[in-house]
């Protein structure tokens, strides 16, 4: 089974594809932190993130986006911005037949390192620590849409 994870952004937006076969591991089969120019207007980032996405669909054939729900408190643009780009790829996953698990940060910290108020680092530590990562990760956005992935796979045991 292919996972498609994402961490949603429109300035940077993180991808990854995490695959698992019957009694193996979970592997990382391609990680990515997409960005969009801060010089172009929104709906083209929009567009620009959407195609990606799309891309991404066709070349992996992932069964399922296991994306990350919104938690903002202080920047209500970004917000609505990041909404509008979540709504956007959850579009694209369902018009190509992907089933869609949203997970808050609460959830994802929790499936990842057993406690729900764990930070940033704790997160990417126990990420790297449960499945292998051969190329250097240079952005969180990265990080956290492997952690998006493999939520799914802690939520879903039955996938194993």
């Amino acid at each position: 089974m292919k996972i498609l994870g994402i961490d949603p952004g429109y300035e940077r937006l993180g991808i990854a594809i995490l695959e698992r076969n019957d009694g193996e591991k979970e592997k990382l089969i391609f990680s990515e932190t997409f960005q969009t120019d801060k010089k172009i207007i929104f709906i083209e980032r929009l567009f620009l993130v959407v195609t990606r996405i799309e891309e991404i669909i066709k070349i992996f054939k992932p069964e399922v986006l296991s994306i990350e729900k919104l938690f903002f408190n202080t920047n209500q643009k970004t917000a609505t911005n990041v909404s509008e780009v979540r709504g956007a790829i959850i579009f694209t996953a369902l018009k190509n037949k992907l089933l869609v698990a949203e997970y808050t940060p609460l959830e994802i910290k929790t499936a990842i390192t057993g406690y729900g108020r764990s930070d940033k680092k704790q997160v990417t530590y126990m990420t790297s620590q449960l499945i292998k990562v051969d190329t250097k990760i240079k952005y969180d956005d990265e990080w956290d849409a492997i952690a998006v992935a493999l939520t799914f796979f802690a939520y879903n045991q039955k996938n194993k």
